[in-house]
């Protein structure tokens, strides 16, 4: 006999929209109700969709891009409250409106919450739901089209996640702010730590996003179905340009789509309460969550993460498996470097055969802000439901490889009672380890640990460097000064362990090579 309170997924929805026209009547959490709609087919439920949707006692809406970030605010207003403007058309009247804070890993970590609260007696039905809407906002801007997407249904949402942002002070004073330029840093460190040339690591890089194009040419709700070659993503070309050194265009998510997806999570004994069918439940038979050294530039070391290898090691203990056990993964892609590190500390080689995603990825599949685990969830489901008893991982990733959250899914039943080790325990193993400490007035001489240089539209624009100062061997940040000739040089000559001096020039500590 299962356990009654043993948590399940028990439906999933996915919408991919690359042609519809902008509307008023599509916004953002009509969309969010859409894909949640489909979520309520799929269950099947002998009392049917619609009638199941009334028994949805949580919400949780993923962080719209619009709402956090002002490069995609939308001129086309908001609604204050995004879950219960989901909750109304759904005409559910749910105990938790949630709106969760910024990360790719809410999701995720949003399954391992509710799941604690369906195995504890909390929670009946809970839907995790999200959606972006950028190709209908660029189009509709350039169109100068009429769009409201206003709307007040009253009170307020819960917040939930970690609401910091993922950049120090520091790193903020020299314009490291966003995705676009932390990975690239990374990469070059992971780079160094495996003693390639440029040449070399792009080639590997190439090969393997092609794995992932290649599974987004076979999926139909991916947005970038052409199946490039590891030669062509590697290769700089017009529609494949530079956007930050080492990553041309398709080396990047894709965020201007529109795409949205939501998940339902029940308990058996509610599940078969309500007629659905058992070959909808797809069981969590582990998962755990933890958070690196928030600040990138104060990490010990810049191509590794503890926390990954610390979710894996638990989610697979808490299922009581092994790495050869599972079959299937979806490891967060934002940009390569993300793969690679996710790749090393669950210990999966090159040359593994097991697909590394489902979906083909956040740069061929899309990347719905916030929204690609649900995603990514809502595939894996669907994977195991196609081959009963085989095992799916998922791991997610928020900020700067910074928050971390991961699943294991199976239609094989769990055994026993569903318990998860509370995540404090690895988090204290985790706050507990080694840090860089920052020079932020740095002066004298020091080496390049890792670098990136951004593009604008035609040429590059801004060079950017943590590097380790002689003597104390601290760290420090540093940007490139304003000169087009030293740019140039760092995109064709080897830059890590290249001897600088540093100093201070308005306000941002400068580098030149000596």
């Amino acid at each position: 006999m299962i356990d009654p309170r043993t948590p399940i997924l028990v439906g999933c929805g996915q919408i991919t929209d690359t042609t519809g026209k902008p509307s008023s009547e599509r916004s953002r959490v009509a969309f969010c109700a859409e894909a949640a709609n489909l979520a309520l087919e799929d269950t099947k439920a002998a009392i049917g969709g619609h009638a199941l949707g009334h028994e949805i006692d949580a919400i949780v809406v993923m962080e719209f891009f619009s709402d956090i970030s002002p490069r995609f605010a939308s001129p086309f207003g908001r609604s204050t409250n995004p879950p219960k403007s989901v909750a109304r058309r759904l005409h559910a009247h749910p105990r938790q409106l949630l709106y969760a804070h910024s990360g790719g890993n809410m999701p995720q970590y949003m399954v391992n919450r509710f799941a604690e609260e369906i195995a504890r007696g909390e929670t009946d039905l809970a839907l995790i739901c999200g959606a972006e809407l950028l190709r209908s906002t660029q189009n509709a801007r350039k169109a100068g089209m009429v769009i409201d997407w206003n709307e007040d249904p009253g009170g307020e949402p819960d917040r939930i996640g970690d609401k910091r942002f993922g950049y120090s002070d520091e790193e903020a004073r020299h314009e490291l702010r966003a995705a676009i330029h932390f990975y690239p840093l990374l990469e070059n460190a992971i780079r160094a730590g495996l003693k390639r040339n440029v040449s070399t690591h792009m080639q590997a890089m190439g090969r393997l996003f092609e794995r992932l194009a290649r599974v987004a040419h076979d999926n139909p709700l991916a947005t970038r179905r052409e199946g490039y070659s590891a030669e062509r993503l590697a290769t700089i070309f017009d529609d494949n340009r530079w956007i930050c050194f080492p990553y041309p265009r398709l080396m990047n998510a894709n965020a201007i789509i529109d795409q949205a997806a939501a998940v339902l999570i029940t308990s058996v004994g509610k599940a078969r309460e309500w007629g659905i069918p058992q070959d909808r439940w797809v069981f969590l038979h582990g998962c755990a969550d933890g958070t690196d050294t928030w600040v990138v530039s104060e990490r010990d070391r810049l191509d590794a993460s503890p926390a990954i290898r610390g979710c894996n090691r638990l989610t697979l203990d808490m299922a009581g498996k092994t790495l050869a056990d599972v079959a299937a993964f979806d490891l967060y892609s934002c940009f390569p470097s993300a793969v690679e590190v996710a790749m090393k500390e669950i210990g999966l080689s090159e040359d593994d055969p097991r697909p590394i995603s489902v979906t083909g990825g956040l740069p061929f599949f899309g990347g719905p802000g916030n929204n690609y685990v649900t995603h990514s969830i809502a595939q894996m489901m669907n994977v195991v439901r196609t081959k009963p008893g085989s095992f799916g991982m998922v791991t997610a990733n928020g900020m700067y490889l910074t928050k971390h959250s991961a699943g294991l899914y199976s239609t094989a039943p769990t055994e026993g009672a569903w318990r998860r080790e509370d995540p404090k325990k690895l988090q204290a193993e985790l706050d507990a380890g080694a840090t860089r400490r920052v020079d932020t007035a740095p002066a004298g001489s020091g080496a390049i640990e890792t670098y990136c240089v951004a593009f604008g539209k035609d040429a590059p624009e801004k060079g950017y460097i943590l590097g380790r100062l002689d003597g104390s061997g601290d760290r420090f940040v540093a940007m490139a000064p304003n000169e087009p000739d030293l740019l140039a040089d760092m995109l064709t000559r080897e830059q890590l362990g290249r001897k600088v001096a540093v100093t201070q020039q308005d306000g941002r500590n400068v580098f030149r090579p000596v």
